[in-house]
Formats: C-alpha cells, structure tokens, sequence
C-alpha cells in the first residue's frame, strides 16, 4: 500500500472564535520537513496532556473526510484546505476502516506506527464553529489516527505513505475509535482486548480502562 501524500503541516498558537488558545488550525509546509520523536520539529501542540509526545506524536486526519463534513455542516468556511483539522497529514485515499492500530509506514525517511484513533474535543467545535460537529464526527468513526515515531527522519508533500508492515489485525482505527468513544461502546470483553494490543497507545488504554471502570 502507496498513498502519497498531499500536504504535511504544522501551526502554531493562535487564538479561536471563543477565545481559549490552540494551534489546531495548521498550514502545509513546503521542502523538506524535520520529523522527530515529539513530531514536526516546527509544529505547536498546545494542549500536551491530550496531544503529543511520544504516543500521538503525529495526527493524519483523511483529506477524504472533508466533504462529508461540508455535506452534513455546510461550508464551514475555517476548514479551508489541508490542515484545518489539526491534521500534520493530509492524504486521498486512505481512512479510518483502511489502516489497523499498529500499522508501520514510512514516509520520507521516517517510520511511523499508528496508536490510536483521535478523540475529538470541543476543540474542533469552537474552531469550525459548528455544534454537533464533534458528535458526528465521533459516530461516524471519521476522527483521523496518530502516529509515534519510531524512527526520526524527513519527509515533503509528495513523498508516499508506504506501508511496510501490517498491526493488529481485525483492529482498524474505526473499530477502536467506535469501541471506546462511540455512542453505543464495544462490550467489555472487546475493550480488553484492544486495551491488550502490544501497539495500542498508553493514553487509548487509559481512556478504554475509564469505560471499563478501573
């Protein structure tokens, strides 16, 4: 599997409609970009106890995504291109029921392991200015992955996002975004289950292990 890449981003602290600080607006950069263990060496993660180094180092929101929110929330006209989700990748071709918690790619020189799915926040909500916007997204199972960084390198819009070994089967970013965040949850025995995966990220674990009661 070959996706090439359309825009990597990053951003920096900037204030939202409804006053409170984030860098989830982010812009594509051009050249050669830096990638390390805490992600895009230039890249603003303002929130550090919910995004960022080392399990969610790196977050690839599908580009696909956009026009099923347009369809459902209108223009939203602060989700103008690649990066308006937070997304530090951005491709065509690739979502959430393609890739598997523990799938390794490299991009550039880099190699990436997929964690988790995103947990959308209200975050999202007060960017778009759109309410509801995080519910649907969390139901629809369209909340974007992200990555740690298993081997710092770099990497520029264009390169391919290539796939060089598969992670947990059965176990797509979908499944494990709907399992732990979804209106109805998976039952406890699946939960566990994903809370076993070798790949799985601390924080997903202490999420699911708050939907289990520990």
């Amino acid at each position: 599997m070959k996706i090439a890449v359309d825009a990597i981003c990053a951003g920096s602290a900037a204030t939202l409609p409804s006053g409170s600080t984030s860098a989830i607006s982010k812009q594509p950069l051009k050249g050669v970009v830096t990638i390390g263990e805490r992600g895009i060496e230039i890249d603003t993660q303002v929130d550090r106890k919910h995004h960022g180094y080392p399990a969610m180092a790196l977050h690839h929101y599908p580009h696909d995504n956009y026009a099923w929110l347009r369809h459902h929330f209108g223009a939203l006209p602060r989700l103008d291109g690649p990066g308006s989700m937070g997304e530090n990748i951005s491709t065509i071709g690739l979502t959430e029921h393609d890739v598997l918690i523990g799938d390794r790619f490299r991009l550039g020189s880099a190699l990436i392991e997929v964690t988790q799915p995103r947990q959308p926040c209200s975050t999202i909500e007060q960017h778009l200015e759109a309410k509801g916007i995080v519910k649907a997204i969390v139901a629809s199972g369209r909340s974007g992955w992200f990555y740690r960084v298993l081997e710092p390198g770099t990497a520029q819009a264009g390169d391919a996002l290539e796939l060089v070994e598969r992670g947990h089967a059965g176990w797509s970013v979908a499944r494990a975004g709907l399992a732990v965040y979804g209106p109805n949850r998976a039952p406890d025995s699946e939960l566990r289950e994903l809370a076993s995966l070798e790949r799985v990220s601390d924080r997903h674990i202490g999420d699911i292990n708050k939907r289990l009661g520990v």
